[in-house]
């Protein structure tokens, strides 16, 4: 029988929590929900008023995973959808504006990714983003020399960046941006990207061309294109083991001298939130936006 519990007056049919979606770590469904649920906080402030695209993994990372950017069949009618201007036409996508609706999409097991853009304001970023993506031998310790060099040149235009892990490989780079067509905030992305393999051409690469990234730390600029989507601060992964695209602070960048200090699990973030609250949070607040040059 399926669980039916109540998330502010709304009744959710939880499915298979006993489910081991992690089995590294042994780590269940209902495990998943209750690292949403106690991080709703902070989670949610990032996911408000983006449309999202979930990357669903209903049975863990070693099965099936797929997008899912429309709509899912049988989502519920409170939960808030709005329409999405796309090159192919408009879609419909939903928002996650409330633990109710954060619980549900969570219940589809899911990673959130979102655009750097509100739906008050499609195609207008409000952010701008830089996915630093190591190819092996490269690591995250090469990733956190690309970022420092990174914040100092943003820093030199008037715009403050703040870090987080990809969950993944890599890191990724955000900052708050005065509103600004997303094809100007890629234009300007991609330029610093080539500054950066141009300062750095033994370690970063602006080009998407695979044969050229072992070793290298690839600058992905592209994710401030309208239509594309980034990793949500906070989301899980589809990974071997529960990891979290987690905020880090600029001192553990520095820091860093192997991958496992930038490695955090589900049971990591409540304790880091509690010490640092949102380190994100800069991103939140329109008073911290950069111009653009």
């Amino acid at each position: 029988m399926t669980p039916i519990t109540e998330v502010e007056g709304r009744r959710l049919a939880l499915s298979n929590l006993e489910k081991v979606l992690y089995p590294q770590t042994g780590f269940t469904k209902a495990e998943v929900l209750h690292y949403y649920a106690g991080n709703a906080e902070v989670l949610l402030p990032h996911l408000r008023d983006r449309p999202v695209s979930f990357l669903r993994y209903p049975d863990g990372p070693n099965g099936q995973v797929f997008f899912a950017k429309n709509v899912p069949p049988g989502t519920p009618d409170w939960v808030t959808t709005a329409e999405v201007p796309r090159s192919e036409g408009p879609a419909r996508m939903v928002l996650v504006q409330d633990l109710a609706s954060l619980m549900w999409a969570a219940n589809l097991v899911t990673e959130f990714h979102t655009h750097q853009w509100v739906i008050q304001d499609p195609g207008v970023a409000d952010r701008i983003v830089f996915d630093l993506d190591p190819g092996p031998p490269a690591t995250v310790v090469d990733c956190c020399e690309v970022a420092l060099w990174l914040r100092e040149r943003l820093a030199a235009d008037g715009i403050d960046a703040c870090v987080k892990t990809s969950g993944s490989k890599g890191l990724h780079l955000l900052a708050a941006v005065r509103p600004t067509p997303s094809e100007q905030v890629s234009d300007y992305a991609r330029r610093l990207a080539v500054e950066a393999e141009r300062a750095m051409p033994r370690l970063a690469l602006h080009r998407m061309t695979r044969s050229l990234r072992p070793g290298k730390v690839f600058v992905d600029w592209s994710q401030n294109a309208a239509r594309k989507t980034t990793a949500t601060p906070y989301t899980l992964r589809a990974r071997p083991e529960p990891t979290v695209s987690a905020p880090v602070t600029w001192t553990e960048v520095e820091e860093c001298e192997a991958p496992e200090q930038l490695t955090f699990l589900a049971p990591d973030i409540a304790p880091r939130v509690q010490d640092y609250g949102d380190l994100l949070a800069p991103l939140l607040d329109p008073d911290s936006a950069g111009s653009l040059p």
